[in-house]
């Protein structure tokens, strides 16, 4: 059985939509990141990033002790291993797809994060900011845009593939990210053949009703506010 330490967000979503792809039973552990719960002790020995998703596998491929993994990237590569399913093994094919999965998370991810913050959640808009950071993911929608022209069905060829399940969730934000989808036609006609597939459907329904309606002043703070003194009190809590 495996733990899914989860939040329903754009890197959580990535696992949900793995595990409803792959049919693996798991138990869902929530961790209110609007609340700090992600800074607790027992969740850093999890995920030392104070970041969720993380799991727990408790029936690891070797048959050894439990396998914890923190980042989300990570969980999908050690997912694909120990089923067989979403990564190749060829060579070249395997290569294309991890070049993918490490450019959403090199890039669209935190460019889109970004410019979302700034969108949505500075106090204050900054021109700079939101030039920045919307030009950015403009640009970078436009690399997906050409490479799904070549690929047509796929990110990485032929097969859907970790890659796609990795770039979805952040596309799936395109009019929080104020993106013209319109303008990238294929990326528009990719969106719309993940989502059409059953385990996209039933992956995005996991945890739907945890989400808070507004972002609140606890949660802004615990959110937005953390130090390395919040990880190291979540680390070494005070002992009574």
């Amino acid at each position: 059985m495996i733990d899914l330490y989860y939040w329903p967000t754009p890197n959580g979503w990535k696992v949900t939509l793995m595990l409803a792809e792959c049919g693996l039973p798991y138990t869902l552990k929530p961790v209110n990141i609007g609340k700090g719960e992600q800074f607790a002790s027992d969740f850093l020995t999890i995920s030392p990033n104070n970041r969720m998703p993380a799991l727990v596998d408790h029936a690891p491929a070797d048959g050894g002790e439990p396998v914890s993994v923190f980042e989300s990237g990570a969980i999908l590569i050690y997912l694909a291993e120990k089923t067989g399913l979403f990564l190749p093994t060829e060579l070249r094919r395997r290569k294309t797809v991890l070049e993918w999965l490490m450019w959403q998370m090199g890039g669209l991810g935190p460019m889109a994060g970004q410019n979302g913050h700034f969108l949505l959640y500075a106090p204050e808009k900054i021109p700079y900011a939101l030039e920045r950071y919307g030009r950015e993911v403009n640009r970078l929608y436009g690399v997906l845009d050409s490479q799904l022209a070549r690929t047509r069905a796929f990110v990485a060829g032929d097969d859907f593939s970790i890659a796609d399940m990795a770039i979805f969730p952040w596309v799936r934000t395109w009019r929080a990210q104020q993106v013209p989808i319109d303008d990238f036609p294929c990326v528009k006609a990719w969106y719309e053949r993940v989502m059409a597939r059953p385990a996209t459907r039933a992956a995005l329904e996991v945890g739907k009703d945890l989400r808070a309606p507004a972002l609140t002043e606890e949660a802004r703070r615990a959110l937005f506010g953390q130090t390395a003194q919040s990880v190291r009190a979540g680390a070494h809590p005070p002992r009574g």
